[in-house]
C-alpha cells in the first residue's frame, strides 16, 4: 500500500506540493513523520508477536490484552495528532494589552510588533509569540503551550504505557521463538507457538530496541513534564526563575514563583479529561503578594543587566554557520554547546554583540551595519560561533577572544 502511495506521488508531484502546503503541512516534518513511523513499527510488531503469544481468539484474557495495547497505541496517534494540530495559543500580531498603562510591565516583541502577554514568548521556529511557551517539540513540529499541554503529555504518557506492553510482549515472543525446538521436544504442548521468519525476526528486534527507547526517553520527558505542571512552571519559566534567585544576594527578599497556587491548583490549570487548559493565556491566577507582572518585570531586569554584560566583538576569521566546523581546529568541533539554538554565519568585519560565553564556543547577535546603537534589534542575527574567529573590542582596539573571559 505505501509503495503504492509513493508511485502515485511521483507521478503526481503536484499534488505533494499541496499537501505540503495544506492541512498536512505540519505534518510533512522529519519529526512528526519519524514519531509516526515509530508507533506504527512497534504496534504492528508488538500485534504480530501477541497474536501468536497470546492469541486474542483463545481466551478472554487475551483479547482484553489486546484491547488494552491497540488502546494505548490509539490513544497516543490521538493525542499526538491533537498536540499539533491543536497548537499552543498564539498571540495575534501587534497585540496590546485593555489597559495602555500595562505596556510599560510588558516585553515588546519586534518580529510580532506587539507586545507579549504574561507567559509568553516568542518562538523563533514557529515565528509567533506563543502562550504560555514550554518548549518547541520537532516531534510535533510544533510548539509546546497553553492550549496543547495537556495533550502533549497525554501523548507522552499513553506512548510509555504503551511501549512498556509492547517491550514485555516482544520481549516474551523473541524468547519463545528462539527457543522454539526446546519447547517442542519438552513442552506439554499447551505453550503456545511463535514462529518467526527472519525478516519478522530482524523486525521484533528492532521493534524491541524502539520500544525500550521511547520508554526511557519519553519517559525521562514526561517526568520532566509532570514536574513542571506539579510547579506551574514552563522550561522557560525555570529559567528565569533560577537566575532571578541567582542574582540575589543575601540580604535581598527570595524570589517567589507568582503561579505556583498548590500542586491540586496547577495541575487542574492543565489536566483535564477534555484536555482543555484553564483561562484565556493572557491572565493567570496568581499567589498572595505577587501580581500578573511579577515575573514579566523579572524579565526585563534580567535583559538589562544582560545587555550591560555584553561585549563588542568583530570578526577575523570567516564562519560558514556549520554545525559541526571541520576547518576551525579539533577543540572547536569536539566541544559544540549543548543547544538546539542556530548557528550564525560570519563575515570578515562583522560586530557581535555576545551575551554567552562557552570555552570554545561564544553567543551573540550579529549587527546589521547602522544599527551598532541597538536602535534596530529586528535586523539582527543571533547564534553561536566559534570563540577562534573573533577578537574582542576594546578602547578602540581588539584584543584577542582566545584569552579567558572573567
Amino acid at each position: 500500500m505505501l509503495g503504492l502511495f509513493l508511485i502515485y506521488f511521483a507521478h503526481e508531484p503536484f499534488l505533494w506540493y499541496k499537501m505540503c502546503r495544506g492541512p498536512f503541512k505540519r505534518i510533512c516534518h522529519w519529526g512528526p513523520i519519524t514519531a509516526l513511523a515509530i508507533i506504527k513499527v512497534i504496534t504492528f510488531a508488538a500485534v504480530h508477536c501477541c497474536s501468536m503469544w497470546w492469541p486474542p481468539d483463545g481466551s478472554a484474557a487475551g483479547f482484553l490484552h489486546l484491547c488494552v495495547f491497540l488502546l494505548f497505541s490509539g490513544l497516543t496517534l490521538y493525542h499526538f495528532l491533537s498536540a499539533m494540530y491543536v497548537g499552543p495559543g498564539y498571540l495575534p500580531p501587534g497585540w496590546m494589552p485593555e489597559v495602555t498603562e500595562h505596556c510599560e510591565f510588558l516585553q515588546f516583541c519586534n518580529t510580532c510588533e506587539g507586545f507579549k502577554a504574561p507567559r509568553t514568548h516568542h518562538c523563533r521556529k514557529c515565528g509567533r509569540c506563543v502562550q504560555k511557551m514550554d518548549h518547541h517539540c520537532p516531534w510535533i513540529n510544533n510548539c509546546v503551550g497553553h492550549r496543547n499541554h495537556a495533550h502533549f503529555t497525554a501523548f507522552l504518557f499513553f506512548a510509555v504505557c504503551g511501549c512498556l506492553q509492547a517491550t514485555v510482549v516482544l520481549g516474551c515472543s523473541l524468547y519463545r521463538a528462539l527457543n522454539r525446538v526446546w519447547y517442542l521436544y519438552y513442552g506439554t504442548g499447551a505453550e503456545p507457538m511463535v514462529y518467526l521468519s527472519v525478516w519478522m525476526l530482524v523486525l521484533c528486534v528492532f521493534s524491541l530496541g524502539l520500544a525500550i527507547g521511547v520508554v526511557l526517553a519519553v519517559g525521562m520527558l514526561l517526568v520532566i513534564q509532570l514536574r513542571g505542571i506539579h510547579r506551574n512552571r514552563t522550561a522557560v519559566e525555570d529559567w528565569i526563575v533560577e537566575k532571578a534567585r541567582a542574582r540575589r544576594g543575601a540580604a535581598d527578599p527570595p524570589f517567589v514563583h507568582p503561579y505556583d497556587l498548590g500542586w491540586r491548583d496547577n495541575c487542574r490549570q492543565v489536566l483535564s479529561c477534555s484536555c482543555d487548559p484553564r483561562g484565556d493565556g493572557l491572565s493567570w491566577p496568581v499567589r498572595d503578594g505577587c501580581d500578573q507582572f511579577t515575573i514579566t518585570r523579572e524579565q526585563k531586569q534580567q535583559k538589562l543587566e544582560k545587555r550591560q554584560r555584553t561585549r563588542v566583538y568583530t570578526v577575523h576569521t570567516p564562519f560558514s554557520g556549520a554545525w559541526f566546523p571541520v576547518s576551525h581546529g579539533w577543540q572547536v568541533l569536539c566541544h559544540p554547546p549543548f543547544t538546539d539554538e542556530s548557528r550564525i554565519r560570519l563575515r570578515r568585519g562583522d560586530t557581535i554583540h555576545v551575551t554567552r560565553w562557552r570555552r570554545h564556543w561564544l553567543f551573540g547577535e550579529k549587527v546589521a551595519p547602522g544599527t551598532e546603537d541597538g536602535s534596530d534589534s529586528a535586523s539582527r542575527v543571533r547564534g553561536w560561533f566559534p570563540r577562534a574567529c573573533v577578537c574582542e573590542v576594546m578602547d578602540g582596539t581588539a584584543d584577542s577572544a582566545d584569552k579567558k573571559v572573567n
